[in-house]
């Protein structure tokens, strides 16, 4: 799976956002190509955040805010229209996953929509975005794919991408006590950045 990361409407979270989704789609294929090789296929992604961290706590308090559901559903869309997978992104702030995951449950229902908790914005009580980097507990990460699965097994849906961001052991205390889920495609993410000698 290549994929490429963002939110709708602008590059500052990712190349996603920089153009159109069908626009953005030939650049991932391009990008993609170089992966394919014999008996193996790749598939394309757009790894969407739509639930963002923020610096400020909001109306409700949990420095967090969804973006819009319109421009979801065009990612829906185009997902269907160029036979690529689209991952939900969940920034949660001082929210927790699950609350934030069943807001997003309408678009999960889709056979083409998975999901990825970002634990870097999983902010304890007193933590702001940005200013600290935050953890998720195992516990509070099988909560969601026990919810995830009975989602996918209610609705008869393929298997589903779940997807954990980590770059530090720190982010994930307890990752071997995550359960493997029969109906989900578990994919822990190890992010880097810079050059190969600085990760």
């Amino acid at each position: 799976m290549v994929a490429y990361y963002g939110t709708a409407g602008t590059g500052a979270l990712g190349v996603l956002g920089e153009r159109r989704p069908d626009v953005i789609t030939k650049k991932l294929r391009k990008a993609a190509a170089p992966f394919a090789s014999k008996g193996i296929d790749v598939q394309i992604a757009y790894e969407l955040i739509v639930t963002i961290a923020d610096a400020s706590p909001g109306q409700d308090g949990d420095y967090s805010h969804d973006i819009d559901r319109a421009a979801v559903r065009r990612y829906i869309e185009a997902a269907h229209r160029n036979k690529a997978l689209l991952i939900l992104d969940l920034q949660p702030g001082r929210s927790n996953f699950l609350k934030v995951a069943k807001r997003w449950a309408w678009a999960l229902k889709d056979p083409y929509v998975g999901l990825a908790l970002d634990p870097e914005w999983r902010m304890g009580p007193h933590q702001v975005p940005g200013r600290v980097i935050g953890s998720v507990s195992a516990r509070e990460v099988n909560q969601v794919s026990k919810w995830l699965v009975n989602l996918q097994h209610k609705h008869n849906l393929p298997e589903k991408i779940f997807m954990l961001h980590t770059f530090r052991t720190s982010m994930l205390p307890g990752v071997a006590r995550i359960k493997k889920r029969s109906g989900l495609a578990m994919v822990q993410h190890v992010d880097g950045f810079g050059t190969p000698a600085r990760n």
